[in-house]
């Protein structure tokens, strides 16, 4: 007798699945992408993209979470931008999609489990300020630290060109909401150690220096 798809999946609960681990799952099945087909129907396989499947929500077992969905869907890539910003508390808004910067082309995906957003940066820059996050016990995510989440956001917001203090602290407080306390915790030394090898350098250094001012009051 085969045994219960929600039992032969629990090993891998709040994992992604690609086809190829599917399959072997339903190894003892004749017609194994027959089955992925009707499991997907019924609720308990869901299909993120072509060839990537997660549990479905019909079985109540723990699913991986949407930051590690967003590394795995498109990449080599890492959560950024409003989703980070949000996660380190900078901003206030939540945010009801998940975004990322990725060395490929940019992208969008719309799934079952959510709409995830991906833009191009290149390197070098695009490896500086990585961090590995626990968001779970078997779950571990590339996210952008507070400071290159915030490097980012202005890199690719198309009309943003920071000039003056006056005007960068503008655009943090009010244009972003970040609050006021939380800027005297963002490091502006490793800032301005990225704004070499960075888009919008001159952008970059003004953060950097407006923050430098900011934090000395």
């Amino acid at each position: 007798m085969i045994a219960d798809f929600k039992e032969i999946v629990q090993p891998y609960a709040e994992e992604l699945l690609p086809k190829h681990v599917v399959l072997h799952l339903l190894k003892d099945y004749k017609r194994p992408y027959d089955k992925i087909n009707e499991l997907v129907q019924k609720g308990e396989l869901t299909l993120l993209k072509r060839g990537v499947y997660m549990p479905g929500p019909k079985l109540s077992i723990a699913k991986p979470a949407s930051f590690l969905i967003a590394n795995h869907l498109w990449g080599p890539s890492y959560v950024s931008l409003e989703s980070a910003l949000a996660h380190w508390g900078l901003i206030p808004e939540r945010v009801y999609e998940t975004t990322s910067v990725t060395l490929k082309e940019s992208k969008v995906y719309k799934t079952p489990a959510g709409r995830f957003v991906y833009t191009h940066l290149p390197p070098p820059y695009y490896s500086f300020g990585i961090k590995r996050l626990e968001v779970a016990d078997k779950q571990a995510v590339l996210i952008a630290s507070p400071e290159k989440a915030l490097c980012d956001k202005i890199v690719t917001t198309s009309g943003v060109l920071l000039r003056s203090p006056k005007q960068t602290l503008d655009f943090l407080t009010e244009d972003l909401r970040i609050d006021a306390d939380l800027m005297q915790t963002l490091d502006a030394r490793e800032i301005r150690s990225w704004t070499t090898d960075a888009p919008k350098q001159s952008s970059l250094l003004m953060l950097a220096k407006t923050l430098e001012k900011y934090q000395r009051h």
